[in-house]
C-alpha cells in the first residue's frame, strides 16, 4: 500500500512538471510571488487624479505662462519632507567610500575587492568592491596611508596642516538611458527607410549602445552658495557648518544643481534594487526620480482643486494667526513665520496627502525643462516637457523648471500654480528637491504601514 502511494505521489509530480497550461495560452510565469510594492520608506503615496493645472484666479500676467489646463497623473510616491543634509551625506559618504576601495584594492585587494563568486566560481571582471571590510582612515600602516592620499587636500591647499578629504575628487560615475532619442525617427542608416515615409520607426537599425549616456559629475553640494547668493550679507557660518554640523542633520540640502540631484535619484534607485536583488530575490523596483512639473503641482495640491497653497485656503496664516510656510512675510520681516532662512523640514503641517514643505523652506527641483509655453504643446496625460541640455547648449535650454519657493521669497512664490526656474548646472542656497517613485502596483486589499522619517 505505501509502495502504491508512492508511486502515485511520483507520477503526480512529473505530471505537475510536465504541465505547460495544457496547450493553452496560459502566460509566462515571471515569479513564484505576486508583486507587491509597498510604501518606500519615508514616502507617501500620492493618488492618480485629474485637476486642473494652471492658474486659478484672474492672473492676465500669469496665465501667459501656466493657462488653465485639465490633466490627468498617474499615482507615485513623494518624499514627505525635502532631501535632507543627513540624507544627502548618505550618498556623499557612499561616494567616498567607493573610491577609497577602489585605492585600497590595490594594497589589499583580499579585503576590499570581490573577484569571483564563492558558490559559482564565477570571477567578475571588474571586481566587485567588498562594503563588508571596514576602512581604516587612520591606519598606521604606510601601504594603506599612501593609496588614501591621494583622495587628500595636497600639502600646499591645506589649512592649518589639516589633513581633510578633498571634495572635488568626490565624483560619481553613472550611466542612464536615453528613451527620448531612442524613440525619435531616425533615417539616418542608409536604406530602403530613408525615403520610405513610413508612420512607424525603423527598428533594429542602430546598435542601442548609442541611446546609453555616461555621465561623471562631482556631488558634494556648493557650500559656498550661501556666500555667493548674497555678496553683501553675512553668511559665512552658514558656508562651514549647514552640510556637516549635526545641528543642521534634519535641515533641507542646499547648494545642489539639478544635475547632481538627478545622480542622487540614480544612486538611490541602485541602492534599493541592489539591496531587494541580492537579499530578498525579488524583481527590481521602479526608478526614483526628480517629479515633472504635474506631478509636483498635483502632490502640492494635496487633492483640491483651484487652491492657491498647499494647505488649501486664500491665507498664509491659520485661524491662530501663525504663519504656514516659512518664506519672506510682510515687508521682509524674515523671523515672523519662525525662520531666519531654512529650518527642519516638516516644522509646519503637512497637506491633506502627508506631505510636508510643498510651500515654501527651499524650492524644489523639477526634471521638467523650462518652455513658457509648454502649458500649450504638451499632452494632457502625465504632461511633462523635457530636454536634456549638452554642454554646449545655449543657456536658455538648460532651464529647469522650480516649484514651491523658499524661506527667501514672497508669498506670490509659494502658490501651487507659480512657475519659475533656474539653471541646470547652478546651485543655490535656496533650492532643494525631493524624489518620487512612480506607482507599479499592488494586490488588492494590502494596506502596507507607512515608515515616517519626520522628525519633530
Amino acid at each position: 500500500m505505501k509502495r502504491l502511494i508512492f508511486y502515485i505521489l511520483v507520477a503526480g509530480l512529473l505530471a505537475s512538471c510536465n504541465n505547460s497550461g495544457n496547450g493553452e495560452l496560459v502566460g509566462a510565469r515571471t515569479s513564484s510571488k505576486p508583486f507587491y510594492q509597498a510604501d518606500p520608506y519615508g514616502m507617501v503615496f500620492v493618488p492618480q487624479g485629474s485637476f486642473v493645472m494652471g492658474a486659478g484666479d484672474e492672473d492676465i500676467a500669469k496665465s501667459y505662462l501656466a493657462e488653465p489646463k485639465t490633466i490627468s497623473v498617474s499615482g507615485f510616491f513623494m518624499d514627505e519632507t525635502e532631501i535632507t543634509n543627513n540624507e544627502y551625506r548618505q550618498f556623499v559618504n557612499w561616494v567616498r567610500d567607493s573610491i577609497a576601495r577602489t585605492l585600497l584594492g590595490n594594497v589589499d585587494p583580499e579585503d576590499f575587492l570581490i573577484e569571483e563568486n564563492e558558490k559559482t566560481g564565477e570571477v567578475y571582471d571588474p571586481p566587485y568592491l567588498n562594503w563588508k571590510t571596514d576602512i581604516n582612515w587612520d591606519s598606521e600602516d604606510q601601504d594603506v596611508r599612501d593609496a588614501l592620499e591621494e583622495m587628500y587636500l595636497p600639502e600646499n591647499e591645506r589649512f592649518f596642516r589639516r589633513r581633510e578629504i578633498d571634495t572635488r575628487k568626490l565624483m560619481y560615475t553613472y550611466q542612464w538611458v536615453d528613451l527620448h532619442a531612442a524613440a525619435k525617427k531616425d533615417f539616418s542608416e542608409p536604406g530602403d527607410y530613408r525615403n520610405a515615409g513610413l508612420a512607424n520607426r525603423p527598428q533594429g537599425l542602430r546598435d542601442r549602445s548609442v541611446y546609453v549616456r555616461n555621465e561623471m559629475i562631482g556631488v558634494y553640494p556648493d557650500t559656498l552658495a550661501w556666500i555667493a547668493d548674497y555678496t553683501y550679507s553675512f553668511n559665512d557660518p552658514m558656508t562651514e557648518k549647514y552640510f556637516w554640523h549635526p545641528a543642521y542633520d534634519n535641515y533641507p540640502v542646499v547648494g545642489v544643481n539639478w544635475r547632481q540631484a538627478r545622480a542622487f535619484c540614480v544612486w538611490r534607485t541602485q541602492l534599493l534594487n541592489s539591496h531587494i536583488k541580492h537579499k530578498k530575490g525579488n524583481v527590481e523596483l521602479s526608478e526614483f526620480r526628480l517629479p515633472s512639473e504635474a506631478e509636483w503641482e498635483w502632490a502640492a495640491r494635496g487633492g483640491y482643486q483651484l487652491n492657491p497653497y498647499p494647505w488649501g485656503g486664500p491665507y498664509t496664516l491659520n485661524e491662530k494667526g501663525c504663519f504656514l510656510a516659512n518664506f519672506k512675510p510682510r515687508r521682509g520681516n524674515y523671523i515672523a513665520d519662525g525662520g531666519l532662512r531654512t529650518v527642519i523640514v516638516a516644522h509646519y503641517p503637512a497637506n491633506d496627502w502627508g506631505l510636508y514643505d510643498m510651500a515654501g523652506n527651499v524650492a524644489e527641483w523639477t526634471n521638467s525643462a523650462y518652455d513658457p509655453s509648454s502649458y500649450n504643446f504638451t499632452w494632457d496625460m502625465n504632461p511633462n516637457y523635457t530636454y536634456n541640455a549638452k554642454e554646449d547648449d545655449p543657456p536658455a535650454m538648460k532651464r529647469k523648471v522650480i516649484r514651491g519657493g523658499s524661506w527667501k521669497d514672497i508669498k506670490y512664490y509659494l502658490q501651487v500654480t507659480t512657475r519659475a526656474y533656474e539653471y541646470q548646472d547652478t546651485a543655490k542656497a535656496y533650492i532643494g528637491f525631493r524624489c518620487i517613485q512612480p506607482y507599479l502596483g499592488r494586490n488588492k486589499g494590502d494596506n502596507p504601514s507607512k515608515a515616517s522619517r519626520v522628525y519633530h
